[in-house]
């Protein structure tokens, strides 16, 4: 298991890191510490940091478990960059490209829990909370990114 982490400042007032982990659920949890770390010390509000937050780890475990099949010691980056106006996260790995580009729809009734999805939650959750979401799937590296603009 390794995490390693670098900071760019570059010409457009913009900082950039990345993040590389290996495929195991535990290091969820450390990269995104390093992550709310870095968008404290950048300032970030709450409101905006805490739902970034909410959907990385989402899309960290949909990476482990569906692209990479729970298996351990596959190589996954983190990109997250920051400007005045929004925050972006690029998530890159190798593993097996989704499938379904579809928006998700949650739809079931809430009194009922029994009806609710088994799967697509996190895909709809955050669709639900990012500004913008894309996945592309090119030369083998499957990349999922989300933005959310800072008011």
């Amino acid at each position: 298991m390794y995490i390693l982490a670098f900071t760019i400042i570059v010409f457009l007032k913009m900082a950039i890191n990345k993040y590389s982990f290996t495929s195991e659920y535990h290091n969820i949890s450390m990269v995104s510490k390093k992550i709310k770390s870095f968008l404290l010390k950048e300032r970030v509000a709450l409101e905006i940091s805490d739902p970034i937050l909410i959907c990385l780890m989402e899309a960290l475990n949909n990476s482990i478990e569906h692209s990479y099949l729970e298996a351990p010691g596959n190589n996954i980056d983190v990109i997250i960059s920051l400007s005045k106006t929004k925050v972006e996260i690029d998530i890159m790995e190798t593993g097996i490209p989704r499938t379904n580009f579809d928006k998700p729809k949650l739809q079931f009734d809430p009194n009922d829990l029994s009806s609710a999805p088994e799967g697509g939650m996190g895909l709809y959750i955050i669709d639900s909370l990012m500004d913008s979401v894309s996945y592309t799937s090119e030369k083998g590296v499957n990349t999922t990114s989300f933005s959310k603009r800072i008011k």
